[in-house]
């Protein structure tokens, strides 16, 4: 069991880049939308641009929606509506008519009427041929209505022949009138009002139940297409029936692809093509920046932003897929750039982009519209902690972006008669996204702890709390570091390394000597050395120690991983070469470990430039009468002696870019001597 726990422990960070490889495909292939994909591209009134297309299989034309909603329409407008009759209410009508007509019409000319009886009783029967309402409904004169006593047909009508609620005055009105005997009106109609009672209700059940079944009848195909049938031609227009017949197609194809039996293996093909994706990009880390390899933190961080643009671009294809464009893509190789470099940002952005080409429509023109952009995006954007530099970089990719997409219109159509100018208005919204990049990097540093050019150009400044206590400390040391700091940075830009990187890691190089500040002759003002009062040993581990000085102080001051690189680094394992020999004077049996730096060696062009130009700069405090002569000697000397000693091996460094470092070095040196050509007399 322990050496189980041994085992993991030793291959913890192994396992970590495992599960996140396999949560990332996860999860990855969870957010794609679950649904076929159609291998052909189409638009409606578009030329088709494949090849002739025939039917690979049987299947039926389906209807469009409009057609399937217009049928719809036509069987609810001629549905049947059914109602319930109560016989019982009719007879108890006629009863109360006969009670209560006495009563009402009780007078000696009313009796001497015999007619009235035989009108009242017309009427009647009029407004309950069929029934009377219990309320209005909302039903077309023309519609049709079976009447039921106990579930079984009695009689079939239209809802016209039905009495509403109100109807009889105006019926016995109107029969009043014909018989000259509209003067009885208002007894009759009180008389009504009184015992006319409602005897059909809707039986909305049966109706709705009869509706449904008609509905479900509806067939969703109209015809079907036989295999091998030649559906369209290239460069045919996709309109009308041809465009109905690759809708459905289409459809049929994606049912067929996702159906519960092949669901499982489309799912599991998927996993295979995205998981051999992030493989690559684990790859290409192990081959080619085995330092991010290495680092489980920034691997997360290059899965993680990958995650969020697959995230960010299925939540647009879901909600609506012609926004797809609104996605601003280009960010990630804009972060990726500003933590690490161009050419990992461009390898994750195409891996990134080949992914999304599963999901999102228009595949390929997608796929080179963003391809170009991120490229153009690594090309253009330097500097990114300039502001300028962001605005004209992204208004470059905004402007890549409507050319290719105007040139695929221009093919696709023909013509730019039909063209979208709201299609440019998601490209102008993308490069309004992007610009968030900036916000984006400063939330990237705080929660993954990472360093961009933004805050190298914060850590510059000679005003902050580290650097203002260094000048007061060690004021010959800032100095030192600030001379350091421009040849630095003009060597830096003379070879193409990151200037801004060297430049600040120059500035904080030498804080270690804050601890013991008089014991380095930068800051040794009153002539007094200390180094006199101790043996040889003891001075070269004070001088040993500002290494492991400033790499404390540097953590206590929460500087960034990339900046303590440089005080550790920026001697490498070096002697302290004066020192060690005063003692090899008085000791011939000594140990050149005990007068070694601990290193490590320089791993980067940035911390090769600091420790030739720190050596140069410091050494150069000991020229005596300089000539250019002797400035060129002198850093071929020092230079010559680090490459001797394998100072530079693990950096990856040309024999061009030293000799061009040099270059910059003695033009440098010769400026601040103010050198000048010896004119003969």
């Amino acid at each position: 069991m322990k050496e189980l726990i041994n085992k993991w422990y030793r291959n913890h960070a192994l396992i970590y880049k495992v599960l996140l490889f396999l949560s990332t495909t996860f999860l990855i292939v969870y957010l794609f939308p679950k649904s076929g994909k159609f291998k052909y591209n189409f638009d409606k009134g578009k030329p088709w641009q494949s090849e002739n297309l025939y039917a690979p299989f049987n299947f039926a034309i389906k209807k469009t929606a409009e057609e399937l909603n217009e049928e719809k329409a036509t069987i609810e407008s001629n549905s049947t509506v059914y109602f319930n009759i109560n016989e019982t209410t009719k007879k108890d009508v006629y009863k109360a008519y006969i009670e209560e007509f006495d009563k009402v019409f009780s007078d000696s000319i009313s009796m001497a009427n015999t007619s009235l009886y035989s009108i009242g009783e017309s009427v009647l029967n009029q407004i309950y041929s069929f029934g009377v309402l219990d309320e209005e409904y909302n039903y077309d004169s023309n519609k049709k209505v079976v009447l039921l006593n106990n579930q079984k047909q009695v009689a079939t009508t239209f809802y016209s022949e039905l009495t509403k609620t109100d109807a009889f005055r105006s019926i016995l009105e109107k029969a009043l009138q014909n018989s000259n005997n509209a003067s009885y009106t208002t007894n009759f109609v009180s008389l009504f009002f009184d015992i006319v009672k409602p005897n059909l209700t809707l039986n909305s059940s049966i109706t709705d139940n009869a509706l449904q079944e008609e509905l479900n009848r509806i067939s969703p195909t109209r015809g079907s297409v036989e295999k091998g049938t030649l559906l369209i031609s290239k460069g045919e227009l996709v309109e009308g029936k041809k465009y109905d017949v690759l809708k459905s197609l289409e459809s049929e194809y994606e049912s067929q692809v996702w159906s519960e039996s092949n669901y499982n293996w489309v799912v599991f093909a998927y996993a295979l093509l995205v998981a051999l994706a992030l493989l690559m990009l684990l790859l290409f880390l192990r081959k080619y920046r085995m330092k991010v390899f290495l680092d489980n933190t920034k691997v997360t961080f290059i899965f993680f932003n990958i995650i969020l643009m697959v995230l960010l671009t299925t939540l647009i294809i879901n909600y609506n897929a012609k926004y797809v464009y609104v996605v601003p893509l280009c960010v990630l190789p804009l972060v990726l750039k500003a933590f690490f470099d161009a050419r990992l940002g461009l390898f994750a952005h195409v891996l990134t982009v080949l992914l999304l080409g599963f999901i999102v429509p228009n595949s390929y023109e997608y796929m080179f519209l963003q391809i170009i952009a991120g490229i153009v995006t690594i090309l253009t954007v330097s500097e990114l902690y300039k502001r300028a530099n962001l605005f004209i970089s992204v208004g470059q990719i905004t402007l890549i972006y409507i050319i290719a997409y105007f040139a695929f219109f221009v093919i696709h159509e023909g013509s730019i008669t039909n063209i979208q100018p709201e299609t440019f208005g998601l490209f102008i919204l993308c490069g309004l996204a992007t610009l968030f990049v900036q916000p984006l990097i400063y939330i990237y540093e705080k929660v993954f702890g990472l360093v961009s050019d933004v805050s190298l150009l914060e850590l510059s400044d000679t005003n902050t709390k580290l650097l203002k206590e260094l000048s007061n400390k060690a004021p010959g040391t800032f100095h030192h570091s600030l001379n350091v700091a421009n040849l630095a940075e003009a060597c830096a830009n003379e070879i193409g390394a990151n200037a801004m990187l060297v430049r600040v890691g120059a500035l904080y190089h030498d804080i270690g000597k804050m601890k013991n500040p008089t014991y380095f002759t930068e800051n040794q003002s009153t002539g007094i050395n200390p180094h006199d009062e101790l043996s040889p040993k003891e001075s070269a581990k004070i001088i040993i120690d500002h290494v492991i000085d400033g790499i404390e102080i540097a953590k206590k001051n929460n500087l960034p991983d990339r900046v303590i690189d440089f005080i550790r680094t920026h001697h490498g394992s070096s002697l302290v070469y004066y020192f060690y020999l005063k003692e090899r004077e008085l000791n011939e049996d000594l140990e050149k470990d005990d007068f070694r730096y601990p290193g490590p060696k320089p791993f980067s062009k940035e911390t090769a430039i600091l420790m030739m130009c720190d050596s140069v700069e410091a050494a150069s405090k000991s020229l005596k009468e300089p000539t250019s002569t002797k400035i060129d000697k002198f850093v071929e000397n020092i230079i010559s002696k680090q490459m001797e000693s394998g100072q530079f091996l693990n950096a990856n460094i040309t024999f061009k870019e030293i000799q061009s470092i040099k270059k910059i070095l003695k033009s440098k040196l010769a400026n601040i001597y103010h050198l000048r050509i010896e004119y003969p007399e």
